[in-house]
């Protein structure tokens, strides 16, 4: 039996490369499944779920407080300043003093980007009121102020 050395070198090289991309992609999930129990994570999805809990409860001027005062939105206009978010809350979301509907968040991602910046993503839905139930996805920019993680720039769809 002839054995082709070109070819054994080959998948030498190929196997060698498979096996490297392997170990790199348990490195990566090990680095993620730790990033679970990181400080800022635990902080920030706190600070969500809380603010989900404000909302729920009518307590937008709370809700709002998790932007940082200079914060942005995403809108199909263009970016807006803090007046505008509380203003889209204010008449989109709530009727009077109450939330049309209340509101969770599920599947939150954080990525943190240095000691001060993080990325978060994750899905929200608007739900009861027996009004038909709403979701959709957001990637929100936060910064770590003197009082906590903040939202720095929220992009919602």
């Amino acid at each position: 039996m002839k054995i082709n050395a070109k070819k054994t070198k080959r998948q030498i090289a190929q196997s060698s490369v498979l096996l490297i991309c392997f170990f790199v992609a348990v490195i990566r999930v090990q680095a993620q499944t730790k990033n679970h129990n990181d400080p800022a994570t635990k902080e920030i999805v706190g600070a969500m779920n809380n603010s989900a809990k404000e909302w729920n409860e009518g307590k937008l001027d709370a809700f709002i407080d998790l932007y940082d005062p200079t914060a942005t939105m995403m809108m199909p206009t263009g970016p807006v300043g803090m007046s505008g978010i509380k203003d889209l809350y204010q008449k989109k979301y709530f009727k009077g003093k109450m939330p049309k509907q209340n509101l969770r968040y599920s599947d939150m991602k954080v990525r943190l980007l240095g000691s001060t910046y993080a990325l978060l993503t994750g899905a929200f839905t608007l739900y009861g009121n027996n009004l038909p139930e709403r979701s959709g996805r957001y990637s929100l920019v936060m910064i770590h102020a003197k009082n906590g993680w903040k939202i720095l720039h929220d992009h919602s769809s």
